[in-house]
């Protein structure tokens, strides 16, 4: 009867123990959740902080013209002339058709239904009355003439003739004069893009 009165007090000791225990680690864990979770007033102060810390807000506006105004979109159909042949068309700069015979003129016209190609595609296929002629950059901003021999070819070629750089189409700008020389050309004439457009001499 001791043995058992003896195992069944010591169970009872146990239990009695385990008991606060367990409150005391759901109290600690209540308490860390309390701790861990953020008060309404502690969310608004840290919005506040950051917004103030922000570097955005104190951007200023910049100061100048809208460059929308100053630099408006460009118009690619109306910056290109059109080549249009045989049911197909391409685009290539204004100013980059540097010769047009006469009886090429209606081939800078588009016609409804005609396919647009690229340049390399349009190029390859209509090699036989265009001409490429390789240009500097220099030339093509009109720092610096063509060439004699360029200009020779071109007068002897029956070709439409097309400004290149790098293999691909490229406006050529008049040639630019000094102001001081302008006078010592007047009257003579000048070997530039506007005096050799219209093709080879009869």
């Amino acid at each position: 009867m001791k043995s058992a009165n003896l195992r069944t007090l010591n169970g009872n000791m146990k239990f009695t123990t385990i008991i606060p225990l367990l409150g005391l680690f759901a109290a600690a864990s209540s308490l860390a959740e309390m701790r861990d979770a953020a008060t309404h007033e502690q969310l608004v102060l840290s919005y506040r902080k950051a917004s103030q810390e922000d570097p955005a807000r104190k951007m200023t506006p910049t100061k100048g013209p809208d460059p929308l105004l100053v630099n408006p979109p460009k118009d690619l159909i109306g910056d290109s002339d059109i080549l249009c042949f045989n049911g197909m068309a391409t685009l290539v700069p204004k100013r980059a058709v540097l010769q047009i015979p006469k009886n090429m003129a209606g081939r800078l016209k588009y016609v409804p239904g005609a396919k647009l190609l690229s340049w390399a595609d349009f190029y390859a296929v209509n090699r036989g009355w265009i001409t490429t002629m390789e240009v500097s950059r220099v030339q093509a901003e009109g720092n610096s003439p063509l060439g004699e021999v360029a200009l020779k070819q071109m007068s002897k070629n029956a070709n439409l003739i097309v400004a290149t750089y790098q293999a691909g189409p490229i406006s050529v700008l008049p040639l630019k004069v000094p102001a001081e020389k302008a006078g010592e050309k007047a009257g003579e004439k000048a070997t530039t893009v506007e005096n050799i457009s219209r093709g080879p001499k009869s």
